[in-house]
């Protein structure tokens, strides 16, 4: 090519901005956008399955095969350090709620969390007792220490550069996407509503939820609740309703060799109605204290409905007991204050109701105890299923007795 060669230097440059513009794939903007969309599917899961799953709870062993592939993508798409990320959430469940939780909306905030998540994560990554205390069993090789650690930036600067070669000037675009998704996506969601607003199966410690019973968009970590309820659990899905699109790929990678469940939900089992409750019922109930109290409440809602049904048949204000009912089932500490002369008034006017209550907190003492023997503890649940079967109401009565068909 020569100066005298005007065409081939106007070919020459309309081929450097057609590059420029759609990079050496030539996608268009909605194929991009479908690209993107996949590309932080895959950081999910990543996050979910190896840094979640595997290396902060241990539920589930990855082939190495698959381990190094998530290390090397979240290198290359979010620059977290494994150590960091499994330290920082271990630490969360062992303060969950409490001063030391590096980024509870209770203790920060909703709004500090969700919007400043990450800056709350990059802070307590530069706790070193954090580290040295939470960050036990976690990948300690050349590569992590030559590369992923001590460069944990570059692989999101490769990204960046592999991004606009692919797709030109809207790679801009998908890279920036990339950027957003964890922050947005783990410590703004997750952490943040997760611990804020939705629904809960479980009475956990704690005060988690689960966003969306259909756990898709951040891989199945809308579950919240649940994953709070049975931390070391592969599966995050307890319900029938429920999905959890992370274990479906942990069931993949399980048929193709690549990993291997270690825990699961568990799941209380029923066989013949004993005479009387013995120590294998109160083993099992105990094993499954949360399953138990979910099937409590499940009762104590129908009682309510009940109740709220007669006063409207008597055409009497149900107000009060409508209001209460989202809260008669909770445990105390989770109830807010400004509820709780609500109920107060819902248990003076409903005997039933208040029985009920009582016997809830009676039946929670079962495993609260610290101080009683195995024996003493099964003699207080056979006086437990006694007096409920005594009460007079259906409801506990029937409850008593699939607690006495219950073995471990």
């Amino acid at each position: 090519m020569t100066a005298s060669d005007p065409g081939a230097f106007s070919a020459l440059l309309d081929g450097v901005v057609n590059f420029l513009i759609n990079g050496v794939t030539g996608a268009s903007w909605w194929q991009v956008v479908l690209i993107a969309l996949v590309l932080t599917h895959i950081t999910i899961a990543s996050v979910t399955i190896y840094l979640h799953r595997h290396s902060a709870h241990r539920s589930l062993d990855l082939h190495p095969i698959a381990a190094h592939f998530f290390r090397f993508w979240l290198w290359m798409t979010t620059g977290m350090v494994t150590k960091e990320w499994t330290a920082i959430h271990r630490k969360h469940h062992a303060k969950c709620e409490q001063e030391g939780d590096p980024h509870s909306p209770h203790i920060f905030g909703i709004k500090k969390v969700f919007w400043e998540g990450a800056e709350l994560y990059r802070a307590e990554a530069k706790n070193a007792d954090t580290m040295a205390r939470y960050g036990h069993n976690t990948p300690n090789d050349w590569i992590e220490r030559n590369v992923y650690t001590r460069f944990s930036a570059l692989g999101v600067s490769l990204m960046l550069i592999l991004d606009v070669v692919l797709f030109g000037a809207l790679g801009l675009m998908v890279w920036a996407i990339q950027m957003a998704w964890i922050p947005l996506t783990a410590a703004g969601i997750i952490n943040g509503i997760g611990h804020w607003w939705g629904y809960r199966n479980f009475e956990a410690v704690d005060g988690s939820t689960n966003v969306s019973p259909w756990g898709i968009i951040i891989g199945g970590e809308e579950l919240h609740n649940n994953h709070h309820t049975y931390p070391t659990s592969a599966k995050l899905s307890v319900k029938p309703y429920e999905f959890d699109i992370g274990w479906m790929y942990i069931s993949i990678l399980q048929s193709l060799g690549l990993a291997t469940v270690k825990k699961v939900p568990p799941k209380m089992a029923f066989g013949a109605v004993k005479p009387v409750a013995d120590e294998q019922t109160l083993e099992a109930i105990i094993a499954n204290r949360y399953e138990v109290m979910a099937g409590y409440a499940r009762e104590l809602r129908e009682a309510c409905k009940t109740e709220i049904a007669t006063l409207k048949a008597r055409q009497a204000d149900a107000s009060v007991l409508t209001a209460a009912k989202r809260w008669l089932h909770r445990d105390d500490d989770k109830v807010p204050a400004a509820v709780k002369p609500q109920l107060a008034q819902v248990r003076a006017e409903h005997p039933v109701l208040d029985k009920m209550v009582t016997m809830r907190e009676e039946l929670r003492a079962l495993w609260s105890s610290t101080n009683a023997t195995r024996e003493q503890l099964a003699a207080d649940l056979q006086a437990w299923c006694r007096r409920a079967e005594e009460s007079g109401i259906a409801a506990l009565r029937d409850f008593s007795i699939r607690l006495r068909s219950a073995h471990a």
